[in-house]
C-alpha cells in the first residue's frame, strides 16, 4: 500500500482516525491494549489516530480495529464521516 493519501480521501482518513480514537477512549483501551486486541503494532495505531497526519491503512487493519473495539465496521465509517448533504445546505 502506497504511503501517501490522495486528497480527495485526506479527510476521510482523518475523520476514521478520530473516531477510532474516541471510540477507543470510550471503551478505556490504551493504543498498546488496541493495538494488542487489533494484532498491529501501537505505532501502527498512534500514526492512524494522528489528528493532523492522513495514514492510509488496509482493510484487514480497518476490520481488526473495529473487531477490537466491538464495532460494527459500517457504524464505524458512519461515526466518522459526515453525509456530503451537510455540506451541500450552504450552496
Amino acid at each position: 500500500m502506497s504511503g501517501t493519501v490522495s486528497f480527495k480521501n485526506r479527510d476521510r482518513f482523518l475523520q476514521l482516525g478520530i473516531a477510532i480514537a474516541t471510540l477507543r477512549k470510550m471503551r478505556g483501551l490504551s493504543q498498546e491494549k488496541l493495538a494488542e486486541k487489533a494484532n498491529v503494532s501501537r505505532s501502527h495505531i498512534s500514526a492512524i489516530e494522528a489528528p493532523n497526519l492522513a495514514h492510509p491503512f488496509s482493510l484487514e487493519v480497518f476490520f481488526n480495529i473495529a473487531d477490537a473495539l466491538e464495532v460494527d465496521p459500517a457504524d464505524l465509517i458512519q461515526a466518522s464521516v459526515f453525509p456530503d448533504s451537510i455540506f451541500k445546505r450552504n450552496e
